[in-house]
């Protein structure tokens, strides 16, 4: 049955720890410092967009905020207004 095996390694070899992954040494992460630099450098500029897309955010929010209070500011001063003149006459 082991000589059927159409799915390449058998089950134990799949789990053989024996063999465990190679640990970079220096001579391999001297070939990579160019890559990392690169991931380095596209996590910034993606850094700088989530800044900016938050404070273009931020600005919104505050701008809709004074909005809002300057309409309920608006609304108050019409309804004491209009409660003055009926109380004045």
């Amino acid at each position: 049955m082991e000589g059927n095996n159409t799915y390449g390694a058998s089950w134990a070899d799949q789990w053989d720890y024996s063999n465990p992954d190679p640990i970079p040494n220096a001579a391999d992460t001297k070939k990579n410092g160019g890559t990392s630099a690169k991931y380095k450098q596209k996590v910034g500029e993606g850094l700088g967009k989530t800044k900016a897309v938050a404070s273009t955010g931020m600005k919104k929010v505050k701008e809709g905020t004074t909005l809002g209070f300057h309409w309920i500011k608006d609304k108050y001063q019409k309804t004491t207004q209009k409660n003055k003149q009926s109380s004045n006459s």
